[in-house]
């Protein structure tokens, strides 16, 4: 009996526990270096370049629309040219407006900063799931490593807030910020040399046209499939619910009595550790459940997570009571419902535009920032803080209500 069918195995086993590795590896690096920068360019903003609270809410509106108008075009290139030269060119893209972020102070540039930080994202948003399923070629593989992925985005994150939290102390906030960058610059590096692209084939000709047809395919495949539809809603309502939530929690916390004796910085930096760690600590209990006919359940109940948790912000007594519910609604319900997300359309999308077909979910993200977020937010300034943090618990609890749904047979 010949081996040649064992070695072969062998070799292939070996090739996917490698590209593995490089994927898992550079998510926690690009994790910890965005992460941390963006820590560092929070503060940086409002201390350093003096911007008012109406400037930094256009340059996030300004750098949502950009994303949304982007986010679709850059997947179907991806498609159509080449997912890996398509993360170089996110990394490149990144890396430059995270250094010049740290160069600049006025309001103009720095819009134009983020306005670019926000476009490199689109060219990596559904590229690099994209990337890794058509090079890993192992359906029964590909669920692990994203959830795998997926707590390593988690600790990277909170290794970045602690690291470059105590560079910018020690040093200068724009110091970290160009520090950042520069390690974002040479990450480009590391996907130029360690991805492969062997399982993808670019259009050879008409490349424009096969853009278009790919564009096509991807909104075609979207409309015959309700369960994808249902992802796609679910995205919109509980992105609009936590992103408008994570941007009034700081300031009911606030507004609660935070203990006097340490910096609020500090504080905030330690409840975003905390609910890193919680969320890596849940993606990995909930591990064999986030795929396959358990992922609607596991997603319903992080969305009901959801709602009881941004309830008891709207409704907490005090600021530790309000800082406790912050963590069970940033690391429990929005890494899962993420999570879930990713993989449950990753499963019932075609290599052919599984590109497209992820940044259709992240224009769904966006458009639940944008509509809801702004609805949420149009509520607070009009019946307060709780009040509009119990809006955002009660879209948690609709998108529970819709994944409880049975499936259509």
């Amino acid at each position: 009996m010949s081996s040649r069918p064992l070695i072969d195995c062998r070799v292939a086993s070996s090739r996917q526990d490698a590209l593995t590795r490089a994927f898992v590896h550079w998510s926690w690096a690009r994790a910890v270096l965005h992460n941390g920068w963006w820590l560092v360019t929070s503060v940086y903003l409002v201390v350093d370049a003096g911007l008012s609270a109406s400037q930094i809410v256009l340059i996030g509106a300004v750098q949502g629309i950009f994303a949304l108008c982007c986010e679709v075009p850059a997947g179907v290139l991806a498609d159509t040219f080449s997912r890996k030269w398509s993360l170089v060119l996110s990394q490149v893209l990144m890396g430059t407006a995270m250094v010049t972020t740290g160069l600049v102070t006025s309001f103009v540039a720095l819009l134009g900063t983020q306005v670019l930080w926000g476009l490199a994202w689109t060219f990596a948003s559904g590229a690099d799931i994209a990337w890794i399923t058509d090079e890993l070629d192992a359906p029964d593989r590909i669920s692990g490593v994203l959830s795998r992925t997926a707590r390593a985005q988690l600790t990277g994150a909170a290794t970045g807030l602690l690291a470059f939290g105590a560079l910018a102390w020690s040093t200068r906030r724009d110091v970290a910020i160009v520090v950042a960058g520069s390690a974002m610059l040479l990450l480009s590096l590391y996907v130029a040399a360690r991805f492969t692209e062997h399982n993808f084939v670019p259009a050879r000709s008409a490349r424009w046209s096969t853009s278009w047809t790919t564009f096509r395919r991807g909104v075609s495949l979207v409309r015959r499939s309700p369960e994808l539809l249902r992802i796609f809603v679910a995205t919109f309502l509980i992105n609009g619910a936590s992103d408008a939530g994570g941007r009034l929690a700081p300031k009911q916390l606030v507004d609660l009595g935070l203990p006097g004796r340490l910096d609020p910085i500090i504080w905030f930096t330690g409840l975003g550790v905390v609910a890193l760690a919680v969320g890596a600590l849940a993606l990995r209990i909930v591990e064999r459940r986030l795929d396959g006919e358990h992922a609607r359940h596991s997603y319903g109940v992080a969305a009901a997570v959801g709602a009881v948790g941004t309830a008891g912000l709207a409704f907490a007594p005090d600021a530790v009571g309000g800082g406790v519910a912050l963590v069970v609604v940033s690391g429990i319900a929005v890494p899962l419902t993420r999570v879930i997300a990713m993989i449950w359309v990753n499963a019932r999308t075609t290599s052919d535009v599984r590109a497209t077909t992820h940044s259709f979910l992240a224009q769904a993200e966006y458009l639940g920032e944008v509509i809801c977020g702004l609805l949420i937010t149009l509520v607070a300034h009009v019946a307060g803080l709780p009040v509009a943090l119990a809006g955002a618990a009660a879209l948690f609890a609709l998108t529970a209500a819709i994944m409880r749904r049975p499936a259509p047979a």
